[in-house]
């Protein structure tokens, strides 16, 4: 009966042995994992100037950075005092790009005709704020810089 009892373990040792074995993974199955899992639409940290740096939450420090944007493109276009002929109330886009250096760059613009024939220099208007921007941090996913593209709204109301 021992000798049953023994040979029952021993067996039971060498078959179970198979469970503990370790499987060696590969730097290229790790990589797939992690980018099929990675979200490339987030980031991490939002682009931001000095004064929104200090904000953690992305939601807050979102809104801090494009709230920023459109003071600066709002006192931009007030100083150039357009005179227009006809009531505007509009909205064009500006899709706005941050590189990863974080120099800011206009992408492309939806702007309506009419407000392009009220305000024909509005396009140079928009470039030259962009251009005179104040420093920004690029945006960050997992502590690296990476580029970001924007479509920022600006209500244009003339009367």
């Amino acid at each position: 009966m021992k000798k049953i009892l023994v040979l029952f373990w021993i067996s039971f040792l060498l078959f179970s042995c198979e469970e503990f074995k370790t499987r060696k993974i590969t730097s290229e199955e790790i990589l797939i994992e992690e980018t099929r899992d990675f979200n490339w639409h987030e980031v991490d940290e939002y682009p931001a100037f000095s004064e929104c740096r200090s904000i953690t939450e992305v939601e807050l420090a979102k809104a801090c950075f494009g709230n920023k944007v459109a003071q600066y493109f709002y006192s931009r276009l007030e100083a150039k005092q357009p005179v227009v002929t006809e009531a505007l109330d509009d909205t064009l886009y500006l899709y706005l790009k941050i590189s990863e250096n974080g120099k800011p760059a206009i992408d492309s613009m939806e702007i309506d005709s009419l407000v392009l024939r009220q305000l024909p220099q509005i396009r140079t208007w928009l470039s030259q704020s962009v251009d005179s921007l104040p420093k920004i941090y690029p945006a960050t996913k997992r502590g690296i810089p990476v580029k970001t593209t924007f479509r920022m709204p600006v209500v244009i109301k003339a009367e």
